[in-house]
């Protein structure tokens, strides 16, 4: 294959012209579909080779947690990170890179993911998912952010249950995997109450009804904390529940504002209640 032809997989550009309507051929798609692939990809490959440079200090990073679990539990349980096998240490930069990799590319990737998505939405809902991409970046960092604060509790607790006399030694790879899954959960788990305020900004449920359902949502809440935290431990499940529970009445009351908006821009008066039924 020649430059021209590798030059063409990143290009997206339609081959056919684009009708009155707007719409594209499905072999222009494909090749839009092609060409973001292929660029996420090349990001995603330099993102692995800057992580392989900073390997120690990520490392550090995610072993901090850990450290801080053992100094709390101090003499009472002997516990170690452990790496397993000739290829263990090898693997365990392989992953950890590659997670890295990963989040620290997430903004571009998922950017490319927009973009394709972004020609095919009408202007209303091209406002509203710019608004949805402003504001779930920095939802879910502060979610990462609570599960990286909470972990060292966690891990505390989960050391404790060790027997005495006997040692905890932790696969560092196994490690890399719970503490990944256990910041993935917090930081999703933040996205939720905004799924809920665009769903009303659709208009597919109201305020009023988020408030009839707010006890079992509350319930639901912290269930999904209890399942969800890999940790197990009390103290991350209250810390995800109770952020997650102000998140939801923060969603509610802007779904209240969202839906009286709407009333008054109907009607010009602001008499009737959202839940109320009409006199027609």
């Amino acid at each position: 294959m020649n430059i021209a032809g590798v030059v063409e997989l990143f290009r997206g550009k339609p081959r056919h012209p684009i009708g009155a309507d707007g719409r594209m051929a499905l072999s222009d798609h494909l090749r839009e579909l092609r060409a973001r692939i292929m660029k996420a990809t090349i990001f995603l490959v330099v993102a692995f080779i800057v992580a392989l440079v900073f390997y120690h200090q990520l490392l550090d990073l995610v072993t901090e947690p850990f450290n801080d679990a053992k100094a709390r539990v101090g003499d009472d349980v002997e516990t170690e990170l452990v790496v397993n096998g000739i290829t263990g240490g090898l693997m365990l930069q392989m992953k950890l890179c590659a997670v890295a990799a990963v989040v620290a590319s997430s903004p571009f990737w998922l950017y490319q993911l927009w973009a394709f998505i972004l020609p095919g939405l009408h202007s209303s809902e091209k406002k509203w998912s710019r608004i949805f991409a402003a504001v779930a970046g920095p939802l879910f960092i502060g979610g990462v952010a609570l599960g990286y604060f909470v972990l060292p509790k966690g891990i505390e607790v989960l050391i404790n249950f060790t027997p005495q006399g006997a040692q905890n030694l932790n696969d560092f790879t196994a490690y890399v995997s719970f503490t990944t899954r256990m910041l993935l959960v917090f930081g999703v788990a933040m996205e939720i109450p905004l799924f809920v305020v665009m769903l009303n900004l659709a208009g597919v449920v109201s305020g009023a009804a988020i408030g009839r359902a707010r006890p079992w949502i509350v319930i639901g809440t912290f269930v999904f904390s209890a399942v969800a935290t890999p940790s197990t431990d009390p103290f991350a499940m209250m810390a995800l529940g109770a952020t997650m529970t102000v998140l939801f009445f923060l969603s509610e009351g802007i779904a209240r504002f969202v839906d009286r908006f709407r009333a008054k821009r109907v009607t010009g008066t602001d008499q009737w209640a959202d839940d109320e039924i009409s006199t027609l």
